[in-house]
């Protein structure tokens, strides 16, 4: 589907709309040396993952009880983590465009509700939908999320864009049957270098 006929926009927060890579590496590398797991096996698989999740993979003998505590302790790290935290190149010029042009966007986060809200107020973000982690019962890469967006906005998801910088978010948004932006190098429908080209191609 060509751009010119997407009727919403739905972004992911972290790394996407929201500059907090350092943030979001500190709080794991730190939550790791308390757990007392590889901080590199973490990484590698926590990017735009829920923390609960990810502590299912690289704790799988914890009990859901444990499991949920370490995913509250992971987000509990970040929540005053906001020195670095901006809004991503191109972000405020794209939102901005899609407000002139009237498309309604949302903002689809692994996040919870607090981290999202105090991220997106330091980038200068004000998102009139928001989905967050505790919104949802299955995070990403399942679509629940960005159905929910869809829904929200009163856009079927198969008219909207989903904009992402990880691969779970990318497998949320086609399986949600929306086209998909891609960042970071990563394949979708659009390829982009920042969102400065997205705003370019709209």
């Amino acid at each position: 589907m060509p751009l010119r006929d997407i009727r919403a926009v739905l972004f992911d927060m972290d790394g996407t709309l929201v500059d907090s890579d350092g943030a979001v590496e500190r709080a794991w590398r730190t939550w790791s040396a308390e757990y007392g797991v590889d901080p590199l096996a973490v990484l590698a698989v926590a990017h735009g993952s829920p923390a609960e999740s990810v502590v299912a993979r690289v704790l799988p003998d914890l009990d859901p009880t444990a499991r949920a505590a370490a995913a509250a302790r992971q987000h509990e790290l970040q929540y005053d983590d906001l020195s670095d935290v901006t809004a991503t190149p191109g972000a405020r010029e794209l939102l901005d465009l899609l407000e002139e042009r009237g498309l309604p966007w949302a903002v689809v986060t692994s996040a919870d509700q607090r981290l999202a809200k105090v991220r997106l107020a330091v980038a200068g973000i004000e998102p009139r939908v928001l989905v967050t982690i505790e919104d949802i019962t299955h995070g990403k890469p399942d679509p629940e999320g960005y159905l929910r967006g869809a829904e929200l906005l009163g856009v079927p998801a198969e008219r909207c864009l989903v904009v992402e910088d990880a691969e779970v978010g990318l497998a949320a948004g086609r399986a949600a049957g929306a086209q998909t932006a891609a960042l970071k190098g990563l394949k979708g429908d659009v390829e982009l270098t920042d969102l400065h080209q997205l705003a370019a191609l709209l």
